[in-house]
């Protein structure tokens, strides 16, 4: 697991390179993703930026066209960041070579195998993301100490 862990970060910082992104750029991208749209603290919360950091890399990243702000239409004081990158020409080009590897991969098991798979992936996202709130909790204690 470390190493497959390992080589995700490294295509990780790789993508980012070559989308000329920062790879926290990337990983809040990424993460935005995966949650849909989600306020600046929420993200700020994911990341484990700061507030204003967080902002300037909302910044950042609305100002080359990767998200977008949208007003809470449930509370006027938040901000929705919306993901606004999938249809861009350079992400879907970058993605395209592992997206065609991975289906070749994924054709040569069986349907009841990729389930197995799946559920298992599902669980060690489920631990990691367990893990990741307990170093920010320890993380935080630390700082608060």
């Amino acid at each position: 697991m470390r190493g497959l862990e390992t080589r995700t970060v490294l295509y990780q910082h790789g993508v980012a390179s070559t989308l000329g992104l920062y790879n926290q750029d990337y990983l809040s991208v990424d993460i935005l993703r995966e949650k849909g749209p989600i306020t600046a603290g929420e993200l700020s919360k994911l990341t484990g930026l700061a507030t204003g950091s967080t902002t300037a890399l909302i910044d950042r990243l609305e100002k080359i066209g990767y998200v977008r702000r949208q007003n809470d239409p449930h509370d006027r004081r938040k901000v929705i960041i919306v993901p606004a990158y999938e249809h861009k020409a350079e992400v879907s080009h970058t993605y395209h070579p592992l997206h065609t590897a991975m289906l070749e991969l994924a054709s040569s098991y069986t349907d009841e195998e990729l389930a197995l798979i799946t559920k298992f992936l599902d669980k060690v996202s489920t631990v990691l993301e367990e893990q990741i709130y307990h170093l920010h909790a320890a993380s935080q204690s630390k700082t608060s100490s």
